[in-house]
């Protein structure tokens, strides 16, 4: 289909446009951006007038829950949210059941996700088998299969010298290691982060140093291999500083910040309310003052939900009890611009980089760019509507989020990929 899409404000930073045009997309790809380009051209008209017309987004960090956990999740919602939160591509975690630590799981993920007909699903393969921390997986099998990077999320490789030869491996097989940093050891039971909200609630609580080791140990192995590493949700403010000190040093690291952890702060957390509980916890007002100026100083350069789907059943139990996690892909646009746009610490061009481009740069695909010639992946983001997130209206499956009610400006109101209509608001 021909789709042209008229007077939005097209912000790309691959080419740093930022300024009125009209988008015309034929065969999968964008065919042309200029002024006033002709209708007579396309089979479909959309009018983006007053909206941003940026880069599809790239979410480096999900949790689709297929195979094995389909009742909180599975592809095919997992891609439905996706696309209403203007997300054309992401990356899944391995820590399904069973394990994506081969390339047979890896087949049937992108096979599934292609016969959904909606977004571009990437697997993650695990680090090691069955995500047990004594052997590396069939990490090279897995990449050949289509895995973009290696990953041990939902915990960290605690054995440094398996974890330092999965480096190795993923260096030499050109492919990012992205490290889900918390030393188990340290955790104790601990179910919220360590500090005076913690002691009001009386409940166990998980310091910054839990993560902090992990980041210091994650960076040094990642110098001494040259892999190139990326620190999944960063929680703490020593993360962002260590990231800076990293990257002066010239190892190869980037890092991802989430919604939840650059927006809320312990002292947002209700009693008894297991929609706050999530790994990393949610942190002090300080750790989200430098999270924020982390993306504003591009030190952190990537913004991902660690989407993280649980049944009601699952959270409707005690903080010690509910699993850890919520839902993010189709809160994570909205969140972004309320909080960091409209607050002032990010630009529009900023926004898009971290949600679109960056990742792209990262995972090393031809993605987050709008320029003619590139894939038709496009999100058209409204920036001016403002409204009350209602979990209600959620195409995933997990209605687990702190930010029910909540009011913010912003809107994804039309997600594009390969030049074909996935989620459209506009024009009905």
């Amino acid at each position: 289909m021909t789709i042209l899409i008229k007077g939005g404000h097209v912000i790309n930073p691959a080419t740093q446009m930022d300024e009125v045009a009209d988008v015309l997309i034929k065969d999968q790809k964008i065919k042309k951006i200029g002024k006033e380009l002709p209708e007579k051209e396309a089979e479909r008209v959309i009018n983006a007038d007053g909206c941003y017309v940026m880069p599809g987004f790239i979410d480096m960090h999900v949790h689709f829950r297929d195979p094995g956990f389909e009742q909180k999740e599975d592809i095919y919602t997992g891609m439905q949210a996706a696309a209403h939160g203007g997300y054309t591509t992401v990356l899944t975690m391995p820590n399904t059941k069973p394990v994506a630590d081969n390339p047979d799981i890896v087949n049937y993920v992108h096979n599934k996700a292609t016969s959904g007909n909606c977004i571009h699903v990437l697997q993650v393969g695990a680090v090691t088998k069955g995500q047990q921390g004594k052997e590396l997986a069939d990490i090279e099998g897995m990449v050949k299969a289509g895995s973009p990077a290696i990953s041990e999320d939902g915990k960290s490789v605690m054995d440094a010298a398996l974890y330092r030869d999965g480096m190795l491996e993923a260096a030499r097989l050109g492919i990012p290691v992205l490290a889900h940093c918390e030393d188990i050891h340290m955790v104790r039971g601990g179910v919220m982060n360590a500090d005076a909200k913690a002691k009001e609630l009386g409940l166990p609580g998980i310091t910054n140093s839990v993560e902090d080791v992990i980041v210091a140990r994650d960076i040094i192995l990642a110098k001494d291999t040259g892999a190139q590493l990326h620190l999944c949700h960063c929680s703490t403010k020593d993360s962002v500083l260590m990231v800076k000190v990293a990257k002066e040093e010239g190892v190869r690291v980037s890092a991802e910040v989430c919604p939840h952890h650059f927006t809320l702060s312990t002292d947002d957390m209700k009693e008894a309310d297991t929609n706050y509980k999530m790994n990393p916890p949610l942190r002090t007002k300080e750790d989200v003052k430098a999270l924020r100026e982390g993306l504003r100083d591009g030190i952190m350069e990537v913004i991902s939900t660690d989407h993280a789907p649980h049944t009601f059943e699952d959270k409707n139990r005690s903080m010690q009890e509910a699993p850890f996690g919520i839902v993010g892909l189709e809160t994570a646009a909205c969140l972004t611009h309320n909080e960091l746009v409209l607050g002032g610490y990010l630009t529009p061009m900023q926004m898009a980089a971290c949600m679109s481009y960056h990742p792209a740069q990262i995972v090393g695909i031809d993605k987050g760019d709008i320029q003619p010639g590139k894939a038709a992946d496009v999100v058209i983001f409204d920036p001016e509507e403002t409204y009350r997130i209602d979990k209600n209206t959620f195409a995933s499956k997990g209605r687990n989020t702190p930010f029910d009610g909540k009011e913010v400006t912003g809107r994804v109101k039309c997600t594009i990929c390969d030049g074909e209509v996935v989620f459209n608001e506009l024009n009905k």
